[in-house]
């Protein structure tokens, strides 16, 4: 009985089960490296093609491109009736106002569901939720004749002023997950030095909700840069316009479509989100790990 239990391994059998574990670890890797590149290959596309001559646009599907024509960018950002510079300012000046908007209004709304205790606190918050379900087509005849009536159409109020009302329900409820998981021996720790819920919020709170704060910034961006719709409805005159309904004008109904202008300036238009992304996924991957308990 001894000699059975003492009995050594096979040799060839934790070799071969170390092999079937990095065959199938390198087939994953694989899978995912495949499924990338078939994701960004539209993308890869739009840099190609922003590339090459006109004609050659469509004819050639490929990402190999045969003949480059670098005129597409300088024509491109002077191609409408302002530079697409001005574009840009105005999407950045738009996407500033709903990021700093949002990360007040939203993280005081946040502490208030998640902290105090007050009549109608949950009632409030299911309803709260409930606005995440109405789409934005539900909304925007009422919203524009308010807007209308207060003068605010061709303005960027419309786009801004309701990011300080909490009006993205969404970032509320990350940041009233990620406040629970707070423990809440800090706020009695700090009521018994004295502290209101001001300082608390201020002192305590925000320091800790810098994940969820830079989620909500990274996302409100992104969000914001890439909008159309209520930016097309609220913003009309030319030198108010964004990027997005910038990038709309260059195709033409009625006249011949400049369309590596269009996709040249479409790759200007991705850097900020890409540089965005790229600087703040540290703090983005932090949030979504932490929101909803620790």
């Amino acid at each position: 009985m001894t000699d059975v239990l003492t009995q050594p391994t096979p040799v060839g059998a934790r070799p071969s089960r170390t092999g079937r574990r990095r065959t199938i670890s390198v087939l994953k890797h694989a899978g995912l490296i495949a499924v990338a590149l078939l994701m960004l290959y539209p993308l890869l596309w739009m840099v190609a093609s922003s590339l090459r001559p006109n004609d050659d646009i469509f004819t050639s599907p490929g990402l190999f491109i045969d003949t480059f024509d670098f005129d597409h960018y300088p024509n491109g950002w002077d191609a409408l009736a302002y530079p697409f510079s001005t574009y840009l300012l105005n999407s950045a000046l738009v996407v500033l106002g709903s990021v700093i908007g949002n990360l007040i209004s939203c993280s005081m709304a946040a502490y208030a569901f998640a902290r105090l205790r007050f009549r109608g606190n949950r009632l409030a918050f299911v309803a709260m939720l409930l606005t995440i379900m109405l789409p934005i087509h539900v909304l925007i005849i009422p919203q524009y004749v308010f807007y209308a009536q207060l003068g605010w159409i061709n303005t960027y109020l419309p786009l801004i002023v309701p990011k300080f009302l909490a009006t993205d329900a969404f970032f509320i409820f990350l940041m009233v997950q990620f406040i629970r998981g707070i423990p809440r021996e800090l706020d009695e720790a700090a009521r018994i030095d004295g502290a209101g819920h001001a300082r608390i919020y201020g002192q305590i709170m925000l320091p800790l909700m810098i994940p969820a704060l830079a989620t909500t910034a990274i996302f409100t961006f992104i969000w914001t840069w890439n909008d159309f719709f209520t930016q097309l409805i609220f913003v009309t005159k030319p030198d108010l316009q964004t990027v997005p309904v910038a990038l709309r004008s260059f195709i033409d109904a009625q006249s011949q479509s400049d369309f590596g202008a269009l996709f040249a300036m479409s790759v200007v238009s991705l850097i900020p989100v890409f540089l965005v992304f790229l600087f703040g996924q540290r703090f983005l991957l932090r949030g979504i790990a932490t929101t909803g308990g620790k």
